[in-house]
């Protein structure tokens, strides 16, 4: 496994270690890093979910924030590609590592937009049975100012932003921005690439969900499309179809044994994610921990 790809996975379980855990991490250490993409956007990462970019004559154009501690390190990542100050930012779904800086940045004078559901569950406390965590709730100046149901379009720096919601896919809240003319995909945390994803289906997630989502990106990605996933490196329409693939192979075979009224030991037993793990259970979530979250989903 490349260093690079070590990185990855340790920030992945860092975003998913707790709040707690998150509030007293040390951030001294954490670089942003911005990889350019097209000429108006970028994927910056550091520590909690993968970030987009768009800058342009417009406006600087951000896609989700991570932890509040690193907002200045990504507000000085960003002025390293622009001029401009942050005017949007856009939370792809609820979770922390994703909402962190919405704070910081609001107060800034960023509007944050997201799918109504992400303010909804930002302005209540949360539970992500999965992880066993309590999240509190957000103070009014986190909260998503601008919210939509279905879809929103942007038309700045060039290009054409398109948010779209996917229902019920890693939580009932899903945004995947597309931006059009730069040939860019962020999935959120529809898509943790290389590593099993997780489905908080607590918070509405479901693996169907997360299958519909995936073939409407690849209904318009092709070969040489950007896919930014939640976690993980940089991401190929090819990555989404391996993904796709593994669900609908693991899926089927842990809900025909749940409606056959096995229990989730004797589910764990068959080992339905035995010619996976190897390749998909290197990240936070082992072949098995992976089959009782979706045998613990079937209730839901």
């Amino acid at each position: 496994m490349t260093s690079r790809r070590l990185r990855h996975l340790f920030a992945c379980v860092l975003a998913f270690a707790g709040a707690a855990a998150a509030q007293t991490q040390d951030f001294s250490r954490v670089e942003i890093k911005a990889e350019q993409l097209s000429p108006t956007t970028w994927m910056l990462t550091g520590s909690g979910g993968n970030l987009a970019l768009s800058a342009g004559e417009d406006a600087a154009f951000l896609v989700d924030d991570q932890f509040a501690p690193l907002t200045t390190r990504i507000e000085a990542a960003v002025a390293k590609v622009t001029g401009k100050p942050i005017r949007f930012v856009v939370n792809t779904h609820w979770h922390f590592d994703h909402t962190g800086g919405n704070e910081n940045l609001g107060k800034a004078g960023a509007l944050i937009v997201a799918h109504e559901n992400v303010r909804k569950r930002m302005s209540t406390e949360q539970f992500i049975e999965f992880l066993n965590m309590k999240v509190k709730t957000e103070p009014r100046t986190a909260l998503p100012v601008v919210t939509f149901t279905r879809d929103v379009t942007f038309h700045l720096n060039g290009d054409e932003i398109e948010i779209f919601h996917v229902p019920n896919a890693h939580t009932d809240g899903d945004s995947i921005v597309h931006f059009r003319k730069s040939d860019v995909v962020h999935m959120g945390d529809v898509v943790f690439n290389g590593m099993y994803p997780f489905i908080d289906a607590s918070s509405g997630g479901s693996v169907e969900g997360v299958i519909a989502a995936v073939d409407r990106v690849l209904a318009v990605a092709t070969a040489r499309t950007k896919i930014i996933p939640g976690h993980g490196p940089l991401a190929s329409r090819a990555d989404l179809l391996a993904l796709r693939e593994m669900l609908a192979t693991v899926y089927p075979r842990i809900r025909d044994a749940a409606r056959a009224g096995k229990g989730l030991e004797d589910v764990q037993a068959l080992k339905p994610t035995a010619e996976f793990d190897a390749a998909w259970g290197k990240g936070f979530i082992s072949g098995p921990r992976f089959v009782e979250m979706i045998y613990k989903s079937l209730a839901k």
